[in-house]
């Protein structure tokens, strides 16, 4: 009869990474951090670190994104695991990724602890990262791009007052694709928007009306609203 030693599975050790995406000048972009410590000294990756043993994993993300970045209060959600037993170099390490969208101008983020530089890198720029953390990034940028089509997400990045050109050039940039600016009216004409009485600053070409997301209407609709992106 074999006999299970229970030893070998309480040798693993858990980590949780927590991905901010943002939107800023038509791109949609990542926080990166600079490693200065072994191994991967002096890789790009995604803020991250081991999960204490006494520690559940929601305050983990918290704790590790403010010790890195000094961000808080960031609504993180969890997305998925990553488990191969070769991930990480000094034993397995399975992690847990997190992310969250956030409007760059509101969080002013820097490198702490460990991490040697921090950056706001576009998604379609992404170097190559320690660990499996190309692997993270391109499946939450997957999942980033699911929810895009059918949430509001995408004003959770954009500032509070925004073009239509701006909303546009957000989906062109998540999508890689042009769209056409009629489409693309037609497809959020549905989407309860505020128009203001107010336009663009300190721009070079004609100021364009500025809109907000009407969210308390949108959560009283959201039953009959078919928030679809078709790309």
């Amino acid at each position: 009869m074999y006999r299970i030693n229970f030893s070998d599975f309480f040798t693993s050790a858990f980590s949780v990474d927590c991905m901010l995406f943002g939107y800023s000048q038509g791109q949609i972009k990542a926080l990166l951090i600079k490693r200065a410590m072994e191994p991967y000294n002096n890789f790009w990756a995604i803020p991250g670190d081991l999960v204490y043993p006494d520690e559940d994993l929601d305050e983990a993300a918290n704790r590790i994104l403010k010790d890195l970045t000094g961000l808080s209060d960031v609504g993180l959600h969890q997305a998925q695991s990553f488990g191969h037993p070769k991930r990480h170099p000094q034993g397995r390490v399975v992690t847990v990724s997190y992310f969250a969208m956030v409007r760059i101008e509101d969080f002013n983020a820097k490198a702490s602890s460990w991490a040697d530089e921090i950056s706001w890198v576009p998604i379609h720029d992404i170097p190559v990262l320690a660990f499996d953390h190309n692997l993270i990034m391109a499946t939450t940028i997957e999942l980033l791009k699911q929810k895009l089509r059918v949430e509001p997400i995408c004003f959770d990045m954009l500032p509070d007052r925004f073009t239509l050109s701006e909303f546009q050039q957000l989906y062109e940039y998540a999508f890689n694709q042009s769209l056409d600016k009629a489409n693309f009216r037609k497809k959020i004409k549905h989407i309860p928007l505020l128009a203001h009485d107010e336009k663009q600053k300190m721009v070079k070409h004609r100021p364009a009306k500025l809109f907000s997301f009407a969210k308390e209407d949108y959560k009283t609709k959201v039953e009959t609203i078919d928030y679809q992106f078709k790309m």
